[in-house]
């Protein structure tokens, strides 16, 4: 069985928490907790098989958070002494009571289950850290030597992220939970430029994942196979003509239609944003708390889910940093909004009931903030195939991987471009074309999706550097979708856009 580490076990967990609550409580906390963390994190990046560069970070501290006087407070630590820690509940405190003269909300916090004493450690066989870094370098180098063989291909770039994360929780309610997970990304780009000077690059479609190094070896994903086509996908990129603007149906394949769901559905459904509490950063939301329970998101097909549970998920926990137990939930049903992601605090404030384990701070000197759950949309039980998918088609375009996008500050209007796209004649595909951006609404979008892939097309794709809040914070977060049919589309040739 996977367990935590005995190093982190090690650490004056236990005593540095009871000092620190204790504190918060004689100086009149209603509610305190105490979050200590190490998170390693390790970078290597090579170009043409030479290793370039390679970062190993190891961060360690404690927070303590309050509320005095219905007024949040919080502070941060090194030093791992009782003492220590008592003294920064003591400052946590004095925060609180200073911002209280400026507080216009009382906070409350949603109620939750007292889990006393409870780890849990995410999915995966090998840990990463320890593999040796030689090894490590060797198989990137491997990889790119045999995109390089290539003479379609000029040049290559290979990344592989690697994040070990530990927290301790406890809070003055006795929740004490011990958490441990991993997460990587691995990632290689091919490039090549034309003697008439126009150049593109393919990469790989490997999305991050919350496995362990088995995932370079065999386990979740087909490296060698993947990077076997690639030099022919960039040849016939390159070699493609450039897309004539208007309106086609498109078959979305899921390493595309992954990032169109994190943007217009999974950071619209954050209660925070739709309540206008995320305003300065990255924008609110058009899908405002109003429309709880009939807006029509997208089409009858549509069903997502927030999932903090799911297997290799980047998001998936089993407590999130306000002792929230793990769970999955619905947002949109059948079309209809019907859900948001929360935390304590937002589920009390809107008289939601409990919170759906939403809150996290990627550091130990940071507070927790509503985060995003894994936001998925379902395949259909029955669902068709890609080829059959396409096969519906008489003009369209199939779209494969995610490259640039946008989108505006409430998440409505937005545009995305990809990896690859092929135009679709008369139910097969005829080839590739460039220069391809879909843009729509969000809602226009998501009610012109006809049809949603059967399981066999479903794929848990990601992000580790999921931005938000001020001082920013960075979340991993992972989305599983089938492939999916969407009619009358409009798609932009984004040369002619630039005008050029």
């Amino acid at each position: 069985m996977r367990q935590i580490d005995s190093d982190f076990l090690a650490l004056p967990l236990r005593r540095l928490a009871d000092a620190a609550l204790q504190r918060a409580r004689d100086l009149g906390a209603r509610h305190a907790d105490f979050r200590m963390e190490r998170i390693r994190a390790e970078t290597l990046r090579l170009f043409d098989a030479r290793l370039e560069g390679a970062m190993d970070a190891d961060d360690l501290g404690y927070a303590v958070r309050v509320i005095v006087d219905g007024t949040w407070g919080f502070a941060a630590g090194i030093e791992l002494t009782p003492e220590a820690a008592a003294a920064t509940a003591e400052q946590a405190v004095r925060v609180a009571k200073v911002s209280a003269a400026v507080n216009r909300e009382p906070v409350e916090l949603a109620p939750e289950p007292v889990y006393s004493d409870v780890t849990w450690v995410s999915s995966y066989e090998v840990d990463p850290f320890t593999v040796p870094l030689k090894e490590k370098t060797e198989l990137l180098a491997e990889w790119s030597g045999q995109l390089l063989a290539d003479d379609r291909v000029d040049h290559v770039q290979a990344s592989l992220m690697q994040v070990k994360e530990q927290k301790f929780y406890a809070d003055t309610a006795g929740t004490v939970t011990t958490q441990q997970r991993i997460r990587l990304h691995p990632s290689l780009t091919a490039m090549k430029t034309l003697p008439d000077g126009r150049f593109d690059d393919m990469r790989t479609l490997a999305p991050p994942t919350g496995r362990g190094y088995e995932y370079l070896t065999g386990t979740g994903w087909d490296f060698p196979a993947e990077l076997e086509r690639i030099p022919e996908y960039l040849a016939e990129k390159l070699a493609a003509p450039s897309v004539e603007a208007g309106t086609y149906d498109l078959v979305i394949d899921p390493s595309n239609l992954w990032l169109t769901i994190h943007e217009s559905i999974g950071h619209a459904t954050e209660l925070d944003r739709a309540l206008g509490y995320e305003a300065a950063y990255a924008g609110t939301s058009f899908a405002t708390f109003d429309k709880l329970g009939t807006l029509q998101y997208g089409s009858p097909v549509m069903n997502v889910t927030g999932d903090r549970t799911a297997e290799h998920g980047l998001a998936t926990i089993g407590w999130d940093d306000e002792g929230v137990a793990a769970q999955s939930f619905d947002i949109v049903r059948d079309g209809v909004l019907v859900g948001y992601q929360l935390d304590r605090r937002m589920a009390h404030l809107k008289g939601l009931g409990r919170s759906n384990g939403c809150a996290f701070a990627d550091s130990p000197a940071h507070v927790p903030m509503q985060r995003m759950a894994n936001v998925s949309l379902q395949p259909a039980p029955d669902g068709p195939s890609v080829d059959d998918l396409i096969a519906g088609v008489e003009r369209g375009i199939y779209i494969v991987g995610d490259k640039s996008w946008s989108i505006d500050m409430q998440r409505y209007n937005f545009q995305f471009t990809g990896q690859r796209f092929y135009l679709i004649k008369n139910g097969r595909l005829a080839g590739q074309v460039r220069d391809v951006a879909y843009q729509a609404t969000t809602t226009d979008f998501w009610r012109s999706m006809e049809a949603v892939g059967g399981p066999q097309t479903y794929v848990l794709g990601g992000a580790f550097n999921c931005g938000k809040g001020q001082p920013g914070q960075v979340a991993p977060v992972s989305h599983g979708c089938p492939a999916a049919l969407f009619r009358g589309v409009r798609v932009l040739n984004t040369v002619q856009e630039g005008g050029r």
